[in-house]
């Protein structure tokens, strides 16, 4: 399964010109998409993905 970190509810752009792109889940900040960061490092798919609340945006 191919997760797409922009439909995920953990996926934050940052500040941070040089990591913009977040996952408040694993708590780290990337160039790269962070579900391919997770992947090359883990071997594994992201086990985080939670789908964004399509009604009001992101759930908490």
């Amino acid at each position: 399964m191919k997760v797409d970190c922009f439909k995920c509810q953990y996926f934050r752009v940052t500040w941070d010109q040089s990591n913009p792109r977040g996952c408040t889940a694993y708590g780290f900040k990337t160039k790269q998409l962070p579900s391919l960061v997770v992947k090359q490092s883990s071997g594994m798919d992201c086990l985080k993905f939670v789908p964004k609340n399509r009604e009001g945006g992101q759930t908490r």
